[in-house]
């Protein structure tokens, strides 16, 4: 495994153990580590810690199972470092977008996260920056299933949404922000790779 997919797993790998972590933190902690509108410009770090703060065990759990997905994806496909850089970008700006929402008080979970670090595979398939077979059809497919995701959920309409049966509001402006930030930073950052020309031995003369 070359240095460019350790550091993937390596991001995923963190959200996954400090997730848990902060599920067995006290509730000041906790506290401490939430992102909330009117209070992050005191605590900044909120811009990142927020991420790994659950609001039940089905949220734990669903947002678990989704990073260990995505981990085993970047796993196979061997994302490059500008696409760990990517997503470590759209880490905060994810967060920052949610002011854009006056009605969005706090929001907490990796979701928007796991979005933003879909979004930023699908583009780097599709513009061949990862050297994978068929990488363009493996990106659009993801992409696609993004896009219908994000459609069918309607953020920018519906920002935050009753979830009766976890009996939580989801933030669904979070899933837009991320994807949006992963589909720019995902663009910006990168290089299509080269695969590597094979080398003809009847062609080679022994000196």
């Amino acid at each position: 495994m070359n240095q460019a997919s350790r550091t993937w797993l390596v991001l995923c790998a963190l959200h996954g153990v400090a997730s848990m972590l902060m599920w067995w933190a006290g509730e000041q902690v906790v506290d401490a580590l939430t992102w909330r509108a009117d209070g992050w410009l005191q605590q900044p770090w909120t811009l990142w810690t927020s991420s790994w703060v659950h609001m039940n065990t089905p949220h734990l759990i669903g947002n678990q199972v989704a990073l260990g997905a995505l981990a085993a994806f970047a796993w196979t496909i061997r994302p490059t470092l500008a696409c760990a850089l990517a997503w470590l970008l759209a880490w905060p700006l994810m967060q920052l977008s949610l002011l854009l929402w006056p009605q969005i008080g706090y929001a907490v979970g990796l979701s928007g996260l796991l979005h933003a670090g879909a979004m930023v595979l699908a583009v780097q398939l599709i513009l061949k920056r990862i050297a994978v077979p068929k990488a363009p059809r493996w990106g659009g497919l993801l992409a696609l299933g993004l896009l219908v995701k994000l459609a069918v959920e309607s953020g920018w309409s519906y920002p935050v949404v009753w979830d009766a049966g976890n009996d939580m509001s989801v933030v669904q402006a979070a899933h837009l922000a991320g994807a949006f930030w992963g589909l720019v930073l995902g663009l910006a950052l990168g290089r299509r790779q080269r695969k590597p020309v094979p080398v003809d031995n009847a062609a080679v003369s022994v000196r």
